[in-house]
């Protein structure tokens, strides 16, 4: 296949993937405040996507992590061809919209490396993967990450409610903290595009390399980053209502200091994590958080059996979407024809899923109404009016 094709081929997808990834990460930080009523749902989503735009121009450090980690070089360059990269991209993007269809807030980096690997390993076998990298960028922040958000969340909650015991038993005594989430859910929004973005980003530099278009080891161009943050923005926008369902009220009935609580800890934890390069998932920081602040509430309840579904999801998230990646790179092995066949393979299960998704549909009309006691976590009734005396 001519190479300025690919090439271009693979932007393109690339860019859908990052499409794919707004809207399926929107809930990690509008979940929460849509399902309090801080925000309303396209309110949320507009702020969000403004500020995912802004974010992907403060970093680049996770890009380079991409673009220059996990895959080796060779004598030839790095151990990978834009043929493999749109393989790769393949397993990542079937992922992103299977986990997107159920409602389940999985990692869509998680998707994009497990997809990477399984191509890389097909054309190049162990050797092109630098298992050190993948151990200590990867694999280790996807362990620790949300368990240090859901700390910090459970501890942030816990303040937040014995600094303000004196209005225990005021059902709107805490009001203050839904203004308070307007803000801490547009870091998380800005955090998310520090580090989200940046893999797309990463992607993208990396096919350049792969073809002798960039020197290995330089970061992403000028143009990358627009394009990039541009697509994420997009997909922010389009919203993915069925995970901020999940996240926002499936799992526990989320109160604005909770809230508040769980978007400053993950985006502590993300914007740290950018800073020191790690591509980790910021759907599980979100949703450790979201767990961590819900036991940190007396009387709140975590849904224990949508997190195993939820932990089910992260588990399997790299090797499913390797496997898919590694599918698809043996296709394109074929030469043109493989390509096409990938393409409209893809393109197939694309649109099924989308067709599939009609079938019950979830959008900022019933996104929080469809959802079990939803009405208490989101409309805080005021204090009665205390009854007049009647004179005798």
């Amino acid at each position: 296949m001519d190479l300025t094709l690919i090439v271009v081929l693979v932007i393109a997808l690339a860019l859908f993937f990052d499409f794919t990834n707004g809207f399926h990460d929107t809930a990690n930080a509008m979940a929460t405040p849509i399902a309090t009523g801080a925000l309303r749902p396209k309110v949320a989503v507009a702020l969000a996507a403004v500020l995912n735009l802004v974010g992907a121009f403060l970093s680049t450090e996770v890009a380079k992590t991409i673009s220059g980690g996990i895959i080796k070089e060779g004598d030839d360059g790095v151990l990978i061809t834009p043929e493999l990269i749109f393989a790769g991209l393949i397993g990542a993007i079937v992922w992103n919209m299977v986990t997107w269809l159920f409602g389940l807030p999985s990692s869509s980096s998680h998707a994009l490396f497990g997809g990477l690997i399984g191509a890389a390993l097909v054309g190049f076998g162990l050797q092109a993967i630098d298992f050190s990298v993948v151990l200590s960028k990867v694999v280790l922040p996807a362990i620790l990450a949300p368990l240090t958000a859901g700390l910090v969340a459970y501890t942030a909650t816990k303040l937040a409610y014995a600094i303000t015991r004196r209005y225990d038993g005021k059902p709107d005594g805490r009001d203050g903290f839904r203004h308070a989430q307007i803000f801490s859910s547009s870091l998380v929004a800005l955090a998310h595009g520090t580090n989200d973005a940046q893999k797309t980003m990463g992607v993208i530099t990396l096919t350049l390399i792969s073809v002798g278009l960039q020197p290995a080891g330089s970061g992403p161009e000028f143009w990358v980053v627009v394009v990039c943050a541009v697509a994420i923005a997009l997909g922010t926008y389009m919203g993915g209502w069925r995970i901020i369902k999940t996240l926002g009220t499936g799992l526990t009935d989320v109160k604005p200091a909770q809230g508040f609580a769980a978007e400053t800890s993950t985006a502590a934890t993300i914007l740290a994590s950018s800073h020191l390069g790690f591509a980790l998932s910021t759907t599980q920081v979100a949703s450790g958080s979201v767990i961590g602040s819900g036991l940190g509430r007396r009387g709140s309840k975590v849904r224990w059996r949508t997190a195993g579904r939820i932990g089910i999801g992260w588990l399997l998230t790299l090797p499913a979407a390797g496997a898919v990646g590694a599918l698809a790179a043996l296709v394109a092995h074929l030469g043109v024809i493989g390509v096409i066949i990938d393409a409209v393979v893809g393109v197939v299960v694309i649109v099924g899923i989308f067709l599939a998704s009609r079938r019950n549909e979830v959008s900022a009309g019933n996104v929080v109404s469809e959802v079990a006691a939803s009405g208490r976590a989101v409309k805080i009734k005021r204090n009665p009016k205390p009854k007049k005396k009647v004179k005798a």
